[in-house]
C-alpha cells in the first residue's frame, strides 16, 4: 500500500488508474492530479517506457502550469504505451482503445502530446467527446501545426532577456528535440534575430557556430528523415547537444534529460524549458548555483495548455495567440522579479505561485480533490 501512495501529497494526485487489455494489447495510465479548479487537462503521451512515476510527475506539472496560468482547469495526463512510429491503423485502434477505456473518467480531457497529435484527438473526441488540440475540420485550433508552445516561448525569452546582460540578435540557440515545440521555437526566435547553431533529435545533434539553415531542417523533418541528414554541420551522438557553446538553450524532448551529474556540461547563459520536467531540481539548483538564468517548464510552456483552454471555450485562433503572449509574459516577469528579489531558483518562485493558486482554489470546495 505505502508503494502506491509514495507520490502523494497534499495537492493530488486524485486518482490513478491503470488500463489493461490484453486482447488488444492495450496498456496505459491515467493520473488526475487535481481538479479543484476544473476538469483537468494534460497531454495524451505515447512511449514504450514511461513509468507510474513519471506519469504523476507530468500531471503534477500540469496542474501547476493551469494552475500559474489562471486556467478554470486542473492537471492531468496520460500514457500510451507503444511505439508512436507504428503503422497509423494499429495507432488508430489503440488511441480509440484507450479513450473507451477512460471515457467515464469525466473529469480528465485529452491533449496531444509527445507522440499523439490533431489527428489522434480527433480519434478520441470521435469515441468520447472530450478532447481539446483537434483538427480545423473539428472546430479546433490545431496548437502543434501553428506552434503554440513555440510561440509562447518565444514571448519568455523576450522577457527573460531583461534579466540577462544579452541581446536575442545574433544570440545562438540550441535545441534540444525538433518536433512540433522545438522547430517552432526556433522558427519564432529565429525571426527575431536569434542564430540557430545547434539541434538534436532522436537520431543525433548537428552543430555550426555559423548557423543552420532553419528551413532545410524543418523540409527534411516533413520527408520523415532526420536533422542528422543535413549536409552543413557536425554530426554528433544525440546527448552532446548539451556540449553545444550557445546563448540560449531549449530542451523540448523528453524528461529528465539535464540532472546532476552531466549538468556541468551545459554551456549557455539562458535555459528556456520546453519540454515538461526535462531537468532534475538537482540540476536546477547549480544551474542557480552557476548564474546560469533557467526559466521552468510550467511557465514557460503553456503556451499549448492555454490554446487548448481557449479551444475548449471556443475562442479564436487570435485570441488564443493574444492570451498566450499575454499571460505568459506577466507570468514570466512576476516568477523572475519574485525570484530576484528572494534570492531564490525561478522554479521555487513559480512553485509558490501555482500552489498558492492551487490551494486557493482547493479552499472553495467541499472535498478538496474531489
Amino acid at each position: 500500500m505505502g508503494e502506491i501512495f509514495d507520490y502523494v501529497d497534499d495537492l493530488g494526485p486524485t486518482k490513478v488508474v491503470h488500463i489493461h487489455e490484453p486482447t488488444h494489447g492495450i496498456k496505459g495510465i491515467v493520473v488526475v492530479d487535481n481538479v479543484a479548479a476544473g476538469p483537468a487537462i494534460g497531454g495524451l503521451r505515447m512511449a514504450p517506457d514511461v513509468s507510474t512515476r513519471e506519469c504523476a510527475r507530468l500531471a503534477r506539472a500540469m496542474t501547476l502550469k493551469n494552475a500559474a496560468a489562471g486556467l478554470p482547469h486542473g492537471g492531468g495526463k496520460s500514457v500510451l504505451f507503444g511505439d508512436p512510429r507504428m503503422p497509423v491503423e494499429e495507432k488508430e485502434r489503440l488511441i480509440r482503445g484507450m479513450a473507451c477505456a477512460v471515457a467515464d473518467i469525466n473529469e480528465y480531457i485529452f491533449g496531444p502530446d509527445m507522440g499523439t497529435d490533431e489527428e489522434c484527438m480527433a480519434w478520441v473526441k470521435d469515441e468520447i467527446g472530450r478532447s481539446v488540440g483537434l483538427p480545423r475540420e473539428l472546430g479546433g485550433i490545431p496548437l502543434d501545426v501553428i506552434g503554440a508552445t513555440g510561440w509562447g516561448l518565444s514571448h519568455v525569452v523576450d522577457v527573460a532577456l531583461s534579466h540577462c546582460d544579452f541581446e536575442l540578435e545574433g544570440a545562438r540557440l540550441a535545441v534540444q528535440g525538433f518536433g512540433a515545440v522545438g522547430k517552432h521555437a526556433a522558427r519564432f526566435l529565429t525571426a527575431k534575430g536569434a542564430v540557430l547553431v545547434g539541434v538534436a533529435d532522436s537520431r543525433g545533434a548537428i552543430h555550426n557556430p555559423d548557423g543552420l539553415d532553419l528551413d532545410e531542417l524543418i523540409a527534411l523533418k516533413a520527408e520523415g528523415r532526420s536533422i542528422i541528414d543535413y549536409a552543413h554541420a557536425r554530426k554528433m551522438k544525440q546527448d552532446k547537444v548539451i556540449d553545444i557553446p550557445c546563448d540560449i538553450w531549449i530542451p523540448a524532448a523528453r524528461p529528465d534529460v539535464v540532472h546532476e551529474d552531466n549538468v556541468h556540461r551545459l554551456n549557455t547563459r539562458l535555459v528556456v524549458q520546453g519540454a515538461n520536467i526535462p531537468f532534475t531540481y538537482g540540476a536546477e539548483r547549480i544551474l542557480h548555483e552557476r548564474g546560469v538564468l533557467n526559466i521552468p517548464d510550467f511557465i514557460a510552456n503553456a503556451g499549448g495548455v492555454i490554446c487548448a483552454a481557449m479551444e475548449y471555450q471556443q475562442a479564436s485562433q487570435t485570441a488564443a495567440l493574444q492570451a498566450i503572449e499575454e499571460k505568459l509574459r506577466g507570468n514570466t516577469a512576476q516568477v523572475l522579479d519574485e525570484a530576484r528579489k528572494l534570492g531564490v531558483p525561478p522554479r521555487d518562485a513559480a512553485v509558490a505561485l501555482a500552489t498558492e493558486r492551487v490551494k486557493r482554489a482547493m479552499s472553495y470546495r467541499r472535498w478538496s480533490l474531489f
